[in-house]
């Protein structure tokens, strides 16, 4: 039963839409309210009443039965469902759907292009690419779930004078047998040794500019080097994207894009917008508050500005976006603001499609990173310190569990992305192991060991069986796990609108927690059979739930622990 729908159809106040009264209509805190409320101050206008008398005569209203009581307080329309009716139609239909519920087709027929993760060729895979990788993953996930098509694009940095300085360093100090057994780390130690050597000898820049020269010529050994470089970081990603469940549908990275870019500055100078300051080309603003946009440098050199209006274009040809969603940190606010006004100046009416979705930072407890001085964590090595840390805790906690490899890898792996989306993508990220890691409190652990108590409670008292008494399940421990359950659809909604997919993981720690209360407060296996029945149809649903809603964050879901 669609409550939300059947209140909007019930009222009816000209000039206020439907869409209006259901956007209105809240869920209490305190469900001795009510289980919704509609504020009545809004209607004030258009009715030329008060709220609390608005309140009663909509109270007064046939809502078709479907609720139990409606009563108006303090200028609120406040609804009581029928606890048991309720819980009978959400059970039902999250056992009816499985793995299905949840799912929307809202999106169909609208394509979301989403830029994350974007790491560098030939640069580690580190922490720092951990929370912008997580974000993108679970936005991409969650979009397909409500239906749209969405597009997963790795930007890969694989343009720059950078690789003319690794051609250097590997030139001067690599070895090809110990690059390709020690792979980016071995690439990360002569570009290390290089930044080192340049501050000695200045003339390693030079050096490096022309063999980056050389690449953009197409020189053979050049472009060898460089496709190498290449060839090594993305097998090692692909490894850390396979244990983290993300996965892309274009991997055309800055280099993609060469060809492409001389037609976005012929169309800029076309419509008069390229400016020459101190011979750079570049956009003014009228807002004298964001500085100019550089489109080339004085040497004639593209910039990210250029490759992302080229790489814009290219995407909105192919994919024909209805939103394109940049997933990229904070610093960044500048650049994506100046390049999205461009498009906008272009005479584009879809630059107010372009998101720039901004994150926070992450470090760890001892410190930021930086590849450049060689102060990098790789991802691959906390990913692997989180494994053997809950294989520990898992051999002392449960030591005949059979597969305590797979298990420790679900559940160290399942923390770290759990720590990246737990809060606000905004807010910085201090990384802490230990406490990722921890099986009480709001972690991943927490979550994914409340779904293995459920299967084990499952397992232990068997399938429902025979006539179900929904009084087992009518008390506020239940309503509660049952009211959050219902709120998962909108959940989804609500991080798909507003790029959040903390909303996901504050929802399913939430859900844990109810359903751990109802646990304790209600006697599920020595019940009798009716009672027993209608709590195991609820222990089923919300395992059901989280694995749905963990799955949207790549994280697997271990039957026992």
């Amino acid at each position: 039963m669609d409550y939300k729908k059947i209140i909007s159809e019930t009222i009816n106040i000209e000039g206020v839409s439907q869409e209006e009264i259901i956007s209105s209509i809240t869920l209490p805190k305190d469900l001795s309210l009510g289980d919704f409320a509609l504020p009545c101050f809004k209607f004030a206008k258009a009715l030329h009443k008060a709220p609390n008398m608005i309140a009663e005569d909509l109270a007064k209203l046939d809502y078709k039965g479907a609720f139990e009581k409606v009563e108006a307080v303090n200028g609120y329309l406040n609804f009581k469902v029928d606890k048991k009716v309720q819980a009978k139609q959400i059970l039902d239909e999250v056992i009816e759907k499985g793995n299905e519920y949840g799912k929307s087709n809202i999106g169909a027929g609208k394509t979301i292009c989403i830029d994350f993760s974007s790491v560098n060729i030939a640069k580690p895979f580190h922490m720092g690419h951990m929370l912008n990788t997580s974000i993108g993953s679970a936005l991409y996930k969650i979009y397909k779930e409500l239906g749209y098509n969405a597009i997963g694009i790795n930007h890969l940095g694989d343009w720059g004078t950078q690789f003319g300085k690794l051609i250097v360093a590997y030139k001067k100090w690599g070895n090809k047998e110990d690059i390709e057994a020690r792979g980016v780390r071995g690439l990360l130690d002569i570009y290390v040794k290089f930044h080192k050597e340049a501050e000695v000898h200045p003339e390693l820049e030079d050096e490096a500019r022309h063999w980056f020269k050389n690449i953009e010529d197409g020189n053979k050994e050049a472009l060898d080097l460089f496709y190498w470089f290449k060839d090594i970081t993305l097998k090692e990603v692909d490894k850390i994207y396979k244990r983290l469940d993300v996965t892309f549908d274009s991997y055309a990275g800055e280099s993609f894009y060469n060809d492409k870019m001389d037609a976005v500055v012929e169309e800029l100078e076309q419509k008069k917008l390229l400016t020459d300051s101190e011979g750079a080309k570049v956009v003014m603003f009228e807002d004298d508050k964001m500085p100019p946009c550089i489109i080339k440098k004085s040497d004639g050199a593209t910039l990210y500005a250029t490759r992302d209006l080229a790489a814009v274009f290219y995407r909105k040809k192919t994919y024909n976006f209805d939103k394109c969603l940049y997933v990229v940190a904070y610093q960044q606010n500048l650049h994506f603001k100046q390049w999205f006004k461009v498009v906008e100046m272009m005479g584009y009416d879809w630059a107010k499609d372009l998101y720039h979705v901004a994150h926070g930072m992450v470090s760890l407890e001892n410190g930021a990173l930086s590849t450049r001085e060689g102060n990098v964590v790789f991802l691959e090595d906390v990913l692997n310190t989180c494994v053997e840390k809950a294989k520990k805790v898992i051999e002392e906690k449960n030591p005949n569990l059979e597969n305590k490899d797979e298990v420790a890898e679900q559940v160290g792996v399942g923390a770290v992305i759990f720590a990246m989306l737990y809060n606000s993508r905004i807010k910085d990220i201090t990384f802490s192991e230990d406490k990722v890691l921890s099986f009480e409190g709001e972690t991943g652990p927490y979550v994914q060991y409340t779904y293995a108590r459920c299967n084990s409670l499952l397992e232990k008292c068997g399938d429902v069986e025979g006539d179900i008494d929904f009084e087992g399940i009518n008390n506020d421990a239940a309503a509660e796990v049952i009211r959050t359950i219902s709120k998962y659809q909108d959940t989804l909604m609500e991080a798909s609108e507003r790029f959040e997919p903390y909303l996901v993981t504050r929802f399913v720690v939430e859900l844990a927690q109810g359903f751990n209360k109802f646990y304790f407060d209600c006697n599920i296996a020595n019940a009798e059979q009716g009672i027993k029945n209608a709590r195991l149809l609820l222990t089923k649903a919300v395992k059901q739930v989280l694995q749905n809603a963990l799955k949207l964050l790549g994280i697997q879901t271990p039957k026992k622990m």
